[in-house]
């Protein structure tokens, strides 16, 4: 369930791409050094765009660095690393161990169960260092099982649950920011997850699987549903966003707002129509070339 919040490369300069790399490099670095390389595994496009906005917003200093790595043997990459990408390289481990415990507990996949294992130890170092957001996470993850096992058509119960969660998680400090920042991640996870439901949704019908929009999926306008609802949820999240006094990264962070997290949406199987009535017709290089 994550991996949506993208940038739209098409529409970024050379520079400012070259800028983000650099953030979702750091972040990459920051997994290896602090918890292993294959904590690697858990590192997510929209853990980059939080490492962003929290740099940005909290002025954050960057230790800059070029050179090869596993990854990319041949051509230097630069990486950007400081405070902030710590605490996001936790984030990543605290979520990924908890959706893997989930999903084990759910679909019975032996490899979600072997990935829980590896990042058991590594989670408990974050547990230690945030105790109550490890807390509220788990808490809210077995609310989010519970809300689906028990089948409901309620489009918002569930993707409210993870927006909670997501809300927590972009919470970097008890400040000004604070509520901005909740609401920032509130809409964008309850957006994430209901594009996650838009993608997966024939294949949930087919194997009998939670989907909160099976109850709609056979209406014509399906797709303008969802549409509407997934514009709501980036409109209160932009709102919030707006109010933040960014400057570093703020154009970056509008690609993704405004045109890299329709992506997905458009890459999905019922989304091609609707992507083109929203306009977006580009769809990004991997972001490790």
């Amino acid at each position: 369930m994550f991996g949506y919040v993208l940038v739209n490369k098409p529409e970024l300069k050379i520079r400012e791409f070259e800028v983000y790399r650099s953030y979702y490099c750091g972040l990459c670095h920051a997994l290896k050094s602090r918890y292993g390389n294959l904590s690697r595994l858990t590192l997510n496009y929209d853990m980059t765009f939080l490492v962003m906005l929290l740099s940005d917003l909290y002025d954050a200093e960057d230790n800059t660095t070029c050179g090869h790595c596993m990854l990319h043997p041949v051509k230097k990459h630069c990486s950007r690393r400081n405070e902030v990408t710590d605490y996001c390289a936790d984030m990543c481990i605290l979520l990924s161990y908890y959706k893997c415990l989930d999903d084990w507990k759910d679909e019975k996949k032996l490899s979600k169960k072997l990935m829980a294992g590896v990042l058991g130890k590594k989670c408990r170092k974050v547990k230690e260092r945030y105790p109550e957001k490890a807390e509220f996470v788990e808490n809210r993850l077995n609310m989010l099982s519970i809300v689906e096992s028990s089948k409901a058509d309620h489009i918002d119960k569930a993707a409210r649950v993870f927006g909670e969660i997501m809300a927590e998680i972009f919470v970097y400090k008890d400040d000004r920011w604070k509520e901005d920042l909740y609401k920032i991640g509130f809409y964008l996870g309850k957006f994430i997850y209901l594009l996650d439901a838009y993608e997966d949704i024939e294949n949930d019908i087919k194997s009998g699987a939670y989907n909160p929009f099976k109850g709609i999926y056979k209406n014509e306008d399906f797709d303008n549903q969802v549409l509407k609802l997934l514009l709501l949820m980036i409109g209160e999240c932009t709102d919030a966003f707006e109010r933040l006094p960014l400057v570093e990264n703020v154009e970056i962070l509008r690609n993704i707002l405004y045109s890299g997290v329709w992506v997905r949406f458009g890459k999905a199987k019922a989304g091609f129509k609707a992507a083109e009535e929203t306009g977006v017709t580009q769809l990004p290089e991997e972001i490790i070339n």
